[in-house]
């Protein structure tokens, strides 16, 4: 799977997670960057990406991620 085929599916779930259609994410999107993005829903996008892409992150992972590139980085290197 390559990082726009990722980075497609992570749209879908922020959009099915936040109920927002019109969420357009690129590499550099941050929290900062999308109304409702905050530390709950953080979470609650972490266990859906999880869910989606069958895989696991480690706390110090997720903590590290600066924006969506960072997130499509970390699943790209767990396929």
């Amino acid at each position: 799977m390559d990082r726009q085929e990722i980075l497609n599916q992570v749209t879908q779930v922020f959009i099915d997670t936040l109920d927002e259609d019109n969420i357009t994410l690129t590499e550099s999107t941050s929290a900062d960057d999308v109304e409702g993005w905050d530390s709950l829903t953080h979470v609650q996008l972490v266990v859906a990406v999880e869910k989606k892409f069958k895989i696991r992150f480690a706390a110090k992972e997720i903590q590290s991620w600066k924006n969506v590139g960072e997130l499509v980085n970390s699943i790209s290197s767990k396929l």
